[in-house]
């Protein structure tokens, strides 16, 4: 059967033209490759050839490079995540740690002058927590953890490593109210350390200032004179630090000054206090002595037994 002119010959056919055009395609391939083996004379158009074929393969590799390179920022984005909130959450912990150490250490500073405190009285003092305060902006008054089982008594002094704070005025089974020296119900006795004149000291419902009413123009006060205990009345102990005179000024009448106070007391920052148990010295006459004498069969004379 002829071939058309459309059809191509087999490569491999019994036609002898056919095999000569193939010993000599496979001739011409034998001496190109032995010249480049030689020469290296195709190695630019390899050259050539590779760099235009190369942005094919980095574009049919391109979304599988995508791909790799979105799980691997996903990945690293979760790691960072939870790094990061570790991280945040280790800090938290480490500030709040932080804090409770600087509180304790505080706490320990208060505890030591209390005790250093304690060991310079002649008065004998118990050591009591502040567990609870009144919310009444009214009454200055807190809430101390001993009572009656531990032996506080109505009317004792309270104190801290600075000064009076107040005297107990309720007492529970295990726990005490404690009115603070500016509660406005409360008045204390003092003196004036450099003069030794003697005053009353009265809370007016502030925590920072303490008033002293009705004190004679002519008396010898001056900003910063300290204020200490008196001892009069016999509830608190003489020479506690009560405050300090911070302004003196006219009273509405004009014929009397008032004095303003701080008090010497953290009102506001104690959590531990001392209470005073009991007075070594007491303010005030001693207590009668009981009459003495002969026994009563003697006060007869010889005469009356005649």
């Amino acid at each position: 059967m002829a071939l058309t002119r459309t059809d191509s010959g087999p490569l491999f056919t019994a036609d002898a033209a056919n095999t000569l055009r193939l010993i000599g395609y496979l001739a011409v391939a034998i001496v190109l490759m032995v010249a480049d083996h030689r020469g290296a004379y195709l190695s630019h158009l390899r050259y050539a050839l590779s760099a235009a074929v190369e942005p094919m393969y980095r574009l049919a590799a391109l979304p599988a490079q995508i791909a790799r390179e979105s799980r691997l920022a996903l990945a690293d984005r979760e790691r960072l995540t939870e790094a990061n909130t570790k991280l945040s959450q280790d800090l938290l912990l480490a500030q709040a740690r932080l804090n409770r150490l600087s509180e304790v250490r505080e706490q320990n500073q208060r505890l030591q002058e209390l005790l250093a405190v304690q060991r310079s009285l002649d008065v004998g003092v118990q050591l009591a927590h502040i567990v609870d305060i009144d919310t009444d902006p009214n009454r200055h008054r807190l809430v101390i953890d001993a009572g009656a089982h531990q032996g506080v008594q109505i009317g004792q002094a309270v104190l801290d490593a600075s000064g009076i704070m107040g005297q107990v005025v309720e007492v529970l089974p295990n726990v005490s109210t404690v009115m603070l020296i500016t509660d406005a119900a409360h008045a204390l006795p003092v003196t004036v350390e450099r003069t030794g004149m003697r005053a009353i000291a009265r809370g007016i419902g502030a925590l920072d200032t303490l008033n002293l009413p009705s004190v004679p123009i002519s008396a010898d006060l001056k900003v910063g004179d300290r204020l200490l205990t008196s001892g009069l009345g016999g509830h608190f102990p003489a020479g506690f630090p009560v405050g300090s005179i911070r302004q003196i000024k006219p009273d509405a009448s004009g014929m009397f000054a008032v004095a303003a106070v701080i008090p010497s007391a953290a009102l506001d920052r104690s959590g531990e206090v001392l209470i005073v148990h009991q007075l070594l010295d007491p303010v005030g006459p001693p207590a009668p002595i009981a009459e003495s004498g002969p026994p009563a069969n003697l006060s007869e004379s010889p005469a009356h037994k005649k």
